[in-house]
């Protein structure tokens, strides 16, 4: 079975996850699995959120980017602390963002250009301080159902 993503789109969206975390104290994740264990993927989301610690973070700037490659479904969460600060129109319009970049095959830069903006938004509000430490794995984390 062929792979969402090639090694290296792997290795340009790492980039960009490492690249948007740069100048914010904010992480981002990106999970990618072929069957979404739940009606809505936001539910989803929260649920993998939760399985990845991502709700551990000092200020809850935690974000989230859920993909359910069979089931074609996305979703956005962002924690307390950054989802106060943007609301939930903005996760919809970068959802929306990657889904015009999907229609077209594209899906390294539909993540890519997701996540950087998501960084955008975090470096807005949660600037990096000096001593910011890397609280999560910028590692792409796959489900167990063949993504």
């Amino acid at each position: 079975m062929a792979r969402f993503l090639t090694k290296e789109q792997e290795k340009t969206v790492i980039a960009a996850i490492k690249e948007a975390e740069t100048n914010t104290s904010g992480e981002v994740r990106v999970h990618i699995e072929g069957r979404c264990k739940k009606d809505n993927p936001i539910d989803r989301a929260i649920e993998v959120f939760a399985e990845l610690k991502m709700h551990e973070t000092e200020l809850r700037n935690g974000v989230i980017i859920y993909i359910a490659t069979k089931d074609h479904k996305l979703a956005i969460w962002g924690d307390k602390g950054i989802h106060e600060k943007v609301g939930q129109d903005f996760w919809e319009e970068e959802v929306e963002l990657m889904k015009k970049y999907f229609q077209a095959d594209d899906y390294e830069s539909g993540i890519r250009d997701a996540v950087l903006l998501v960084g955008e938004k975090l470096k807005e509000h949660f600037p990096y301080q000096t001593d910011d430490i890397n609280e999560l794995d910028d590692e792409i984390s796959y489900g167990d159902n063949n993504a």
